[in-house]
């Protein structure tokens, strides 16, 4: 997956973050995560494969052919059967879920996080993580004159910080990982 990753620019977490998300379903005994934004599956695999037996994970993305391709990938990690795929745009199927997470996980387009953030709340349980990817984007959120999607960013940063929903930290790994525990 990696390799496609690299080859086809698929943007996905790495083994790093990938290892730093199964420490915290480790930490948190969570087993229920909705992914927002997953392209060919490279992350719901690690959290598949972190919530164990019993756990579920929800794939989302709005192109077809990734979803085929991380169905077949899903299938060849034996993970499958944790696993549901759906197919459209991550914040109005968020929108449609019944059930509250233990985690909700953000990495859709990046001008679309500060409507993730107003959404996430009322589905997420008390104590339960919001992670969110890209919050430094390549250190352009300390630019003089940022663009559209990082002021976005920036945007969200904030109101994620200033949220009483919320307890956040910003991980300096890779790209930025926040971790919002919900108050």
């Amino acid at each position: 997956m990696e390799a496609e990753a690299t080859r086809d620019k698929v943007p996905i977490v790495g083994p790093v973050v990938a290892s730093f998300f199964q420490q915290l379903v480790t930490m948190t005994g969570a087993k229920t995560v909705f992914e927002m934004g997953s392209a060919i599956g490279y992350s719901t695999i690690w959290w598949a494969r972190a919530v164990g037996e019993g756990g579920r994970v929800h794939y989302t993305d709005s192109d077809a052919k990734n979803a085929e391709k991380a169905r077949r990938y899903f299938q060849r990690a034996g993970v499958a059967d944790r696993i549901t795929i759906h197919r459209g745009d991550a914040i109005e199927l968020l929108s449609e879920q019944k059930e509250t997470f233990d985690i909700i996980f953000n990495d859709i387009d990046k001008d679309d996080y500060p409507r993730v953030l107003r959404m996430v709340p009322p589905r997420l349980k008390k104590g339960g993580l919001f992670i969110t990817d890209n919050v430094l984007w390549s250190a352009r959120v300390v630019e003089k004159n940022p663009d559209a999607t990082t002021k976005a960013i920036l945007e969200f940063n904030r109101e994620l910080y200033k949220s009483k929903d919320f307890e956040t930290t910003i991980m300096p790994v890779r790209d930025g990982v926040a971790v919002a525990v919900k108050k």
